[in-house]
């Protein structure tokens, strides 16, 4: 079974991956980018210190610094004990991927990419879904984000959506410690 579902990720990666062209490239690659993101980011960290106030707002940013540094060597953890090879250098796979010049060489199971996008946009949806209604679509963040490591070969469909399923599961964690934190440090309500 598991050979199976393996057989249909590679054969779903090469379907994804052929359906790109060299005139989307270039917004793909800038999607992959981390720093493309930084408005987005900058702007949900003013709604944080609009709703909250300074003494909050600085507390919910030190927090997500701790989630985004747990989040990522969680899967730096994962991808070095699974040892999965990305799929841009896997034999028998990359030869039928589009060939691009990004080919990181660090591991693929599961994308980092895709859990911490999720974790930050799952946590930050709980915590400002009752403030914010339009905050849901911060879903798109990592959706596009996800995807565009598929458009570059670089992980497996399996990959992004283990690290989806690790990013919400992390996220609704982390929201929870949040609350429990909140209300043990009294003077962030005040």
């Amino acid at each position: 079974m598991i050979e199976n579902i393996i057989q249909k990720d590679k054969e779903l990666l090469i379907y994804l991956n052929n359906l790109g062209s060299e005139q989307w490239d270039g917004f793909w690659f800038a999607i992959t980018n981390q720093f493309s993101w930084t408005p987005l980011f900058a702007f949900v960290l003013f709604l944080v210190f609009k709703k909250f106030g300074w003494k909050k707002g600085v507390f919910t940013l030190l927090f997500i610094a701790v989630v985004v540094a747990f989040s990522d060597q969680f899967t730096n953890l994962v991808k070095n004990t699974t040892e999965r090879l990305r799929p841009c250098n896997t034999e028998g796979v990359k030869e039928y991927l589009r060939q691009l010049s990004y080919r990181p060489r660090s591991f693929s199971f599961w994308s980092g990419h895709a859990a911490l996008s999720t974790t930050i946009t799952t946590f930050m949806i709980l915590l400002l879904r009752k403030h914010y209604r339009l905050i849901y679509l911060m879903v798109l963040f990592p959706l596009l984000f996800g995807y565009s490591r598929i458009y570059l070969g670089v992980h497996f469909p399996v990959d992004i959506t283990t690290g989806y399923l690790v990013g919400i599961i992390l996220g609704n964690l982390f929201y929870c410690l949040y609350l429990f934190l909140e209300k043990k440090i009294g003077f962030l309500n005040k």
